[in-house]
């Protein structure tokens, strides 16, 4: 594995535990991080450095845009619950949410004809 690979393997690794660093010290600040789309940007960097096609790197901001549509129910869900159920059941459940909502909507914007996301 080349020395770039791994660069970028601890970096993206960092920041996933600089915020949760972060989420462990301060409930609000840990989500105000964790909210912000650091591994995208990450993403679009490596892109742009590895000199991927500007189409490719527009496609991923493009993608990543409507990928994130169908998770942000998960965000309320959880909580809710994560009250009820405990911890796993509660992930579990709401993986399953994103995922039957991911679909639903990946059918949806298909049909319409606004993006092909399958």
């Amino acid at each position: 594995m080349n020395s770039w690979l791994w660069i970028k393997y601890l970096l993206t690794a960092a920041v996933v535990v600089a915020v949760s660093e972060f989420a462990r010290r301060n409930d609000k600040l840990g989500g105000l991080v964790a909210a912000l789309p650091l591994i995208t940007v990450l993403s679009l960097v490596w892109l742009q450095l590895e000199q991927q096609p500007v189409e490719k790197i527009a496609n991923h901001a493009r993608y990543t845009f409507w990928y994130v549509l169908p998770t942000l129910p998960m965000f309320l869900v959880f909580p809710w619950l994560l009250a009820r159920w405990g911890f796993w059941p509660a992930l579990g459940s709401s993986l399953v949410l994103t995922l039957v909502l991911f679909a639903a909507f990946a059918w949806c914007m298909a049909r319409l004809g606004v993006v092909d996301l399958l």
